[in-house]
């Protein structure tokens, strides 16, 4: 488990009970007792196949009235989609998959779900108890797999401990950092009989999530941020898990401090807020990067010092003392020292750093910032974010993804996959509220985007939802667009087309001499940029769509944009595809090697800012 036992402020018994009372104690099966748990938990969606060791548990589904199961057709989709669920209601997604292979395809949601400290609960069938360990058909030892990328995870030998299983998972997925839960349940368990009452009986002796800060460690943390000359608002995904936006904004106006946010944390401060700075990392914003570079303090909330976001680690941040909170102890100190440390809930953090700030204040310590701002600004106003329009006229992929988040209605959730349109979507669409961004920050998974944004819908039906894909992306898993033609769930989806690896092949225009070595997704060599014949880009985007249920399109002219854009908004009766044919050669900036200092920043290509000296001071 992330949070272990720290011989922390708030001890817990070692047994506790969750949930509602069920008076009655039912005679039933150990596949309807699970299902049973499942409802008593408040799980009302579940993302899954059927097939041989799980397939008890699929017969009591179909008679529950309180569990909504939505047929993926692929294990990952389900994985995935959880995932989308998860991050646009709060709430823990949960899939469901057979042994081996089906129970192997939800690795790679599972390890983007450890990565992104997402709630999840993978529930998957395993061959009987008896038969574990003999290499049985479709047997594959899933607890042992999933042991890094978990959370916690669970084998289930005995009808009765399930529910005290899953009542165990939830808790854990969605309490101190969140992240996914494991439960890998025997067939024989599932068909045994049992009886189910409700609520059982915690026993996590050794899992304490320390929530509470330090009341000294915060009173330290506001005396620098007084003293402080030029401080930075470090903001992780962590805020949003912990649902501190609110008190996020009223501790960044009364520092006055500059606020970046990660890629995870996007939607955690407004962008249109007259502090924040935007984006950090290897393809932040200028003065993202450029303010952590020269501050004297970083207050990171949340935030795990990821190497994206740091560059050559040894040159990040050099002038800075760092005041480091997070739920999970083992971040603390583990990239970068931390000068005041506190382990402890974001929300309860940045409350508490408030009414010490304010203490502060009260005795006349007031930070001035005043010369700092004069730097942002003029940094803000010298290197803003920007593109080129294509000399040939065809689309720019930017003011595609720029003219969607403009055009969409409000409070509209997108979901990026990974790559160049994921840093486009990063920086061209305005985030000004949580749980509007959801991509694969840590694990970087490409294929990520369609079935995340079906979760995404599936949980808040009454939201528009946008995929903002890659044409590499897009054929890793665009097979869950029948699944969101079947089930009702009108998700929409612009695939950003320019006929290639995007990110992969903008390093190998950099760093490896225009050698397109396998990047180019159109023609049958992996090498050179000829269209197959005809013209016609395979696959075609349209009738592959189109085949599954959806409405597509495509559009190759900028005077098309807004039309095409405009026509999928309004369409809410099944899913839409746009494939917008994107100039081929535009590129993400600013951008930061991999492996050198974020002193190295580059504004454009060949264009690095010129800040003057580094001062400590």
């Amino acid at each position: 488990m992330t949070e272990q036992a720290t011989g922390a402020h708030h001890p817990q018994p070692r047994a506790r009970t969750v949930g509602h009372s069920t008076p009655a104690v039912e005679h039933v099966t150990g596949a309807k007792s699970l299902i049973r748990s499942l409802e008593e938990v408040g799980a009302d969606t579940v993302f899954g196949i059927p097939g041989g060791a799980i397939l008890p548990a699929y017969d009591p589904m179909m008679d529950s009235t309180k569990v909504r199961h939505i047929l993926v057709r692929h294990e990952q989709g389900a994985g995935h989609a959880a995932t989308g669920y998860a991050q646009a209601t709060g709430k823990v997604g949960v899939c469901m998959a057979t042994s081996g292979p089906g129970a192997t395809n939800l690795v790679t949601p599972i390890a983007d779900a450890h990565m992104d400290s997402v709630p999840l609960v993978a529930i998957t069938g395993q061959v009987s108890s008896k038969a574990i360990g003999t290499d049985a058909f479709q047997e594959a030892d899933i607890v042992g797999i999933t042991m890094p990328i978990t959370k916690h995870n669970f084998l289930v030998t005995k009808a009765e401990d399930i529910p005290r299983t899953i009542a165990e998972a939830f808790h854990i997925a969605s309490t101190g950092r969140p992240g996914p839960v494991l439960v890998d349940i025997a067939k024989d368990a599932l068909q045994a009989q049992t009886t189910f009452s409700w609520p059982p009986v915690l026993d996590l002796p050794g899992y304490r999530p320390v929530t509470k800060p330090h009341a000294k460690q915060i009173r330290e943390a506001a005396k620098l941020i007084v003293q402080a000359k030029r401080p930075v608002l470090y903001v992780g995904g962590g805020v949003l898990k912990a649902h501190a936006t609110a008190e996020l904004k009223v501790l960044a106006e009364l520092t006055g401090a500059p606020v970046t946010t990660t890629l995870m944390a996007l939607g955690a401060f407004p962008d249109s807020h007259e502090l924040h700075v935007g984006m950090p990392g290897m393809h932040g914003a200028v003065t993202a990067v450029t303010a952590l570079q020269k501050a004297d303090l970083l207050i990171a909330l949340g935030a795990r010092f990821d190497d994206r976001v740091t560059g050559k680690l040894d040159s990040f941040a050099p002038y800075a003392k760092v005041v480091h909170a997070d739920i999970d102890p083992a971040e603390i100190g583990k990239n970068r020292a931390a000068d005041v440390p506190i382990v402890g809930d974001a929300r309860e953090v940045i409350a508490d750093l408030v009414q010490a700030v304010q203490a502060e204040h009260s005795e006349g310590h007031i930070g001035d910032y005043s010369a700092w701002w004069k730097d942002l600004n003029r940094w803000r106003e010298t290197y803003p974010l920007g593109y080129d329009q294509p000399a040939d006229g065809s689309l720019s992929p930017q003011q595609v993804i720029q003219r969607i988040g403009q055009l969409a209605p409000e409070d509209t959730i997108y979901a990026a996959g990974v790559g160049q349109h994921q840093m486009w979507a990063a920086h061209f669409i305005d985030y000004e509220k949580p749980a509007t961004w959801l991509n694969s920050g840590g694990a970087g998974t490409m294929g990520y985007a369609v079935p995340a944004a079906m979760g995404a819908k599936a949980g808040s039906p009454e939201r528009t939802v946008w995929a903002i894909d890659g044409d590499g992306c897009f054929q890793m898993t665009n097979q869950e667009l029948t699944t969101c033609a079947l089930n009702n769930i009108p998700i929409k989806v612009a695939i950003i087309n320019n006929g290639a690896l995007g990110m992969v092949r903008q390093w190998q225009t950099l760093f490896y001499n225009q050698r397109y070595s396998n990047t180019v997704l159109h023609s049958g060599t992996g090498e050179g940029g000829s269209e197959p014949s005809g013209g016609t880009r395979v696959p075609d985007f349209v009738k592959l769509s189109e085949a599954m249920g959806c409405y597509a399109i495509r559009c190759e002219s900028p005077d098309d944009l807004d039309k095409v854009i405009a026509e999928a908004n309004a369409i809410n009766d099944r899913p839409v595809v746009i494939d917008f044919i994107v100039h081929e050669d535009a590129m993400v900036w600013p951008m930061v090697a991999a492996g050198t200092s974020n002193d190295e920043v580059m504004a454009a290509r060949g264009v690095r800012p010129d800040f003057g000296d580094n001062e400590d001071d």
